[in-house]
């Protein structure tokens, strides 16, 4: 079979032509014509701008419509895209574009105020995704190319722009197709090399896996500019024909339930988070009542309330869908627990952006609950211990998914990347007989956003560390909202006169709300807990963190 990328891209368009593409939720709706169209005018920029083969463009936008014609735009051109999270800080996204090396950017109108042009120098434009206006040229050529766009795709195609005219280069599997980076704080962000060979074989994998069919539905609900979302909620959908809906808000799950209700999607890609609100929230109250506690202890009447209970559920979620696919962090026991005990069809996956995203999985028919499945297709995965079935080591994956490397940064990739091309994950599990990987933790700390975004502690305490009076800190997660744990400096503070708890209270409230001026929206810091002692260390010196996760109480 043909490893192609693109040529995945140029048959789902030539096959779907007519057919409904991508919509932004109550908003207007892309054919697949429309995108190829799309796809056609960013050409001609591209081209008579001088963008090269390999060049790279940056796309900077909330989800929409726009977003996912120029993603493939840029790869379909042959050139090398990259996808920033629009929630990013603006010092992060100027950071991204200039290490990238990114000669354009496209943008979106609510990040777009945000950035100062004056701190990328190396772009040649910057382009408004909505409708191509040109922010900024450096260049004539680019300046030129828009402004006589309509004339030379009029040139291009005097007959109208028909499904035969759709013909693009085809890639080759080593190829670099994008550079996805994994955080938003520079000192930190790494930028992933993600092959060709990669997106084909997540593609290939969710063939496999899911029985999408062409018309079928789908609410995007997880941020573009991940891989977890790329991958499993716009790039094999667009293959298989589908069409996608995309909340172009901030997803609450008052919108999401609306959306789910209106589309009735076939397919849920979600976080845990997600999933854990709508059933804290609409089904666990209604079954811990007395009455109910003592219902579900009769069998029969039991059966029942489950059965029912799984319904609505379903019904919550559109009522049309095969399975829910839960991923990015680690679910609540409670709430899985409950999941399996009414039969609900999901199944949890692992993946991460160094593998574009997948490496375990499996369908929720034969999910093993508290795993994340077995090794994906043309990816292996065993664990670095001793006694892999009991004793927890790191777990190790190597195949098609696996990264190139980081972006500039070899001893990065070195210390994560074998010379027999096993990826050191940094997260830890064993592996059952059957293959299936149960994770016990992730050696690197990541916690998880509202929204599937990757909030890495060590960044945020950092900064925090940094502010008036405090020796240390942690940073952890307390149902969904972010808590500091800070161990004062009391002496420093009594020196300048501040001796009360409530003073310190007070400069400690200040810190907090000086920090969630220095970070993303979705790291902001809920509140500060104070600690008498230092943390508890490692012979290395490092906070011992596992003591501290349910310290925010």
């Amino acid at each position: 079979m043909e490893q192609s990328f693109i040529a995945l891209i140029e048959r789902a368009i030539k096959e779907n032509w007519d057919l409904d593409a991508l919509t932004d939720y109550k908003g207007a709706t892309l054919q697949y014509k429309d995108v190829a169209r799309k796809i056609e005018k960013l050409h001609i920029i591209f081209e008579e701008s001088g963008v090269q083969k390999g060049d790279r463009i940056a796309i900077c936008g909330r989800n929409s419509a726009q977003w996912g014609a120029a993603f493939l735009a840029t790869l379909t051109y042959g050139a090398v895209v990259v996808p920033v999270l629009h929630e990013f800080k603006a010092e992060n996204i100027h950071y991204i574009v200039n290490h990238s090396d990114a000669k354009l950017l496209l943008v979106g109108d609510m990040v777009w105020p945000e950035l100062d042009e004056k701190e990328m120098p190396s772009l040649e434009g910057i382009i408004m995704l909505n409708d191509y206006t040109l922010l900024v040229s450096r260049t004539e050529k680019l300046t030129y190319a828009r402004e006589h766009l309509n004339e030379m795709f009029g040139k291009k195609y005097p007959k109208n722009f028909r499904v035969e005219h759709i013909k693009y280069e085809y890639d080759s599997p080593e190829e670099l197709a994008m550079i996805n980076y994994t955080s938003g704080t520079t000192s930190l962000s790494k930028g992933v090399m993600i092959p060709y060979r990669a997106l084909w074989s997540n593609v290939q994998f969710a063939y496999e896996v899911l029985s999408l069919n062409k018309g079928d539905k789908l609410v995007s609900m997880l941020p573009m500019a991940h891989m977890y979302g790329l991958a499993f909620e716009f790039i094999y959908e667009f293959c298989v024909g589908c069409h996608i809906y995309y909340l172009t808000r901030v997803p609450s799950p008052k919108i999401i339930f609306d959306a789910f209700a209106e589309v009735k999607p076939n397919i849920i890609v979600a976080v845990p988070l997600i999933i854990e609100k709508i059933i804290k929230k609409n089904v666990l109250p209604r079954l811990q009542t007395p009455a109910m506690q003592i219902l579900l202890k009769v069998p029969i009447i039991n059966d029942k309330i489950k059965a029912t209970v799984r319904e609505n559920m379903i019904q919550a979620f559109g009522g049309n869908f095969y399975e829910v696919i839960v991923g990015g962090a680690a679910f609540n026991q409670d709430v899985e627990n409950f999941l399996k005990m009414i039969n609900f069809p999901y199944t949890v996956g692992y993946g991460m952006t160094e593998c574009a995203p997948i490496i375990c999985y499996e369908d929720w028919k034969k999910f093993v609950p508290g795993s994340c499945g077995k090794a994906a297709p043309r990816m292996e995965v065993k664990i670095d211990s001793p006694d892999p079935h009991n004793i927890v080591g790191e777990i190790l994956c190597k195949g098609m998914n696996v990264m190139l490397g980081y972006y500039k940064n070899e001893d990065a990739t070195r210390e994560v990347l074998d010379s027999d091309g096993w990826l050191h994950t940094g997260d830890l599990g064993i592996i059952d007989e059957e293959g299936n990987v149960f994770i016990k933790g992730r050696s690197k700390n990541m916690l998880l956003g509202p929204s599937g975004q990757n909030i890495y502690p060590e960044e945020i305490e950092e900064k925090l560390n940094n502010l008036p009076f405090v020796t240390e800190s942690i940073v952890i997660q307390k149902d969904d909202k972010l808590v500091g744990l800070v161990f004062p400096d009391f002496e420093e503070a009594a020196t300048q006169g501040y001796t009360s708890e409530e003073d310190i209270q007070r400069i400690m409230e200040e810190n907090r709300v000086t920090l969630n001026t220095q970070i993303p929206s979705y790291c902001q810091v809920s509140r500060i807990k104070i600690f008498k002692e230092e943390f508890e260390k490692t012979p290395k010196k490092s906070i011992k963190r596992f003591l501290y996760k349910d310290a925010a109480d």
